[in-house]
């Protein structure tokens, strides 16, 4: 059984920086596209960033240049490095893998919460 989970969140003040770890677990994981998602106050869930089997990178505009993701593929487990936040990144993050080759399906973990605020 394929189990995501999610750990970091916090209280941060603006400006500053949080590290979310996303251990991988239960699984074969050759060819995936693993992701961290925000889930806001009154929204839709968006995608934040995402990395694939192969190293490739995908931010949203609203973050690039602060967030990186980024993995450790002895300790299966993913990370979202989170800088010069602001207020508005306030927001449930929730990491995802969809895995396409190995334990084919997409799963979730339980996110984690980042509060912004002074």
């Amino acid at each position: 059984q394929v189990l995501l989970v999610e750990s970091g969140g916090g209280l941060v003040q603006p400006g500053g920086s949080l590290r979310l770890p996303c251990a991988a677990s239960g699984g074969i994981f050759s060819v995936y596209i693993m992701g961290w998602y925000l889930l806001a106050p009154g929204k839709q869930r968006e995608l934040v960033a995402t990395m694939n089997s192969y190293g490739y990178t995908n931010y949203v505009d609203s973050v690039t240049g602060r967030f990186t993701i980024s993995r450790d593929n002895a300790k299966n487990t993913v990370y979202l490095q989170m800088n010069s936040l602001k207020p508005e990144d306030t927001a449930v993050y929730f990491c995802n893998i969809h895995v396409q080759l190995g334990s084919r399906g997409d799963y979730w973990g339980q996110g984690t919460q980042v509060t912004v605020s002074s």
